[in-house]
């Protein structure tokens, strides 16, 4: 009896030629798995692919929920942007899939997983230290490393050659991925850094100059760091997201342009659309301004980053992933309220903010009538926070020639 292999397969390129690959190089037994994370229109089209190509069997699982409660809002929580700009819709789609491979080996009898990620990415670290956390008895198998085969152009003229059904060609070449928290799209002209992206790699948002010329409101409201509300109605999150999706996607909001460092040391330049994450990260942060002290913010401000990193970094399966998250989770437990959100030409803004949980006293921030904010102590705060800067002057500073700062520093005598 042939060993048998579970492939996360997408039902693109890669994969697809993948399966044929894989039975007659390596002589396995297929079995596909895909993951319905959201904005999968076509899943009985990929299953069928799949056994045409030569899958034995395909498996197609609704993750869509589990992807929202369990990956999606704790990177929100954290307001998780790899180097300020990419909310990590791939990256945290990975370990969930992951996951449901291994699960899918262990009910098959799967000897090993396979993706169909290359040696130059960050998902092939994704995949298999996932794996390996996860079940590190499982082989893992990653033939875009290993074959012949160096362009997309040569996969096409493979799947041509062994009727293969592909969705890309060489007109066409861009390898995407989606779900519901983002798109992100590469390859083709894309790899050049000064082309300007052509409008058809875009899906889900118009371009500026095609939104709409009036703006458009949202009211979102949060309860302990998960938005739960949108515009007067209970939504649960999968239908949340695709709502803010497709309104946000309407007013041109979520275009993402980065050169990007990936984990293996290369610059990479990726396209992405979020939509949803765009605007449902910058209503969190609006809302925890209001809700957290100032040090709670800047410091977790220090741990997003490290989070999304972490994220980035396929570190998801990790010691240092549950204590991150339950820091994370300490700061949420006043973060509810209400944010109104004005989305127009591209941009989403915080323009509205309540919540019975605030910080913000409008007794002491008011130059009103209602100021009770007693001025005159500012005088003994400021004469104790000055008096190191008055120590250092005097003993120090003012005693040498003037420098570049009206100071003398070192190397100005």
């Amino acid at each position: 009896m042939a060993e048998r292999v579970v492939l996360a397969y997408s039902g693109g390129l890669d994969t697809s030629v993948i399966i044929r690959w894989l039975i007659e190089n390596r002589g396995y037994e297929v079995i596909t798995l895909t993951a319905d994370l959201g904005n999968q229109p076509k899943l009985d089209e990929i299953r069928e692919r799949a056994l045409r190509i030569g899958a034995v069997k395909a498996k197609v699982v609704d993750a869509r929920s589990e992807f929202v409660q369990h990956f999606v809002w704790l990177a929100l929580k954290a307001n998780a942007v790899y180097e300020g700009v990419y909310p990590l819709a791939t990256a945290l789609g990975r370990p969930l899939i992951t996951r449901l491979l291994v699960d899918a080996a262990r009910e098959e009898g799967a000897t090993t997983v396979a993706h169909g990620c290359t040696g130059k990415g960050n998902d092939q670290v994704r995949f298999d230290v996932s794996t390996a956390a996860l079940a590190p008895d499982l082989k893992v198998v990653a033939p875009v490393r290993e074959w012949d085969m160096r362009t997309r152009d040569e996969e096409i003229t493979y799947a041509q050659k062994h009727g293969i059904p592909v969705p890309a060609t060489k007109e066409s070449p861009y390898s995407t991925d989606e779900n519901l928290w983002g798109r992100s799209i590469e390859a083709g002209v894309l790899e050049d850094p000064w082309a300007e992206p052509p409008e058809d790699v875009y899906l889900w948002t118009k371009p500026v100059n095609a939104a709409p010329s009036e703006p458009e409101y949202l009211e979102i409201e949060f309860q302990r760091g998960i938005p739960v509300v949108l515009n007067g109605e209970r939504l649960e999150g999968v239908e949340l997201i695709d709502r803010v999706n497709q309104i946000a996607g309407t007013h041109g909001i979520g275009r993402i342009d980065h050169v990007e460092n990936r984990l293996v040391g290369i610059k990479s330049r990726e396209i992405y659309e979020a939509p949803a994450a765009t605007v449902l990260i910058q209503a969190h942060r609006g809302l925890e301004g209001m809700t957290l002290s100032k040090e709670q913010l800047r410091t977790k401000e220090r741990i997003g980053q490290e989070y999304a990193d972490l994220i980035y970094n396929g570190l998801w399966f990790t010691g240092h992933h549950q204590d991150l998250a339950s820091y994370v989770a300490s700061t949420q437990r006043h973060v509810s309220g209400t944010i109104r959100m004005k989305l127009f030409r591209g941009t989403a803004t915080v323009v509205g903010r309540k919540s019975a949980e605030s910080l913000y006293d409008y007794s002491l921030a008011s130059y009103g009538e209602e100021d009770r904010f007693d001025q005159r102590a500012a005088v003994g705060f400021i004469q104790i926070w000055g008096l190191p800067v008055r120590v250092q002057a005097r003993t120090q500073l003012l005693k040498q020639p003037e420098g570049p700062l009206g100071i003398t520093g070192p190397g100005d005598e």
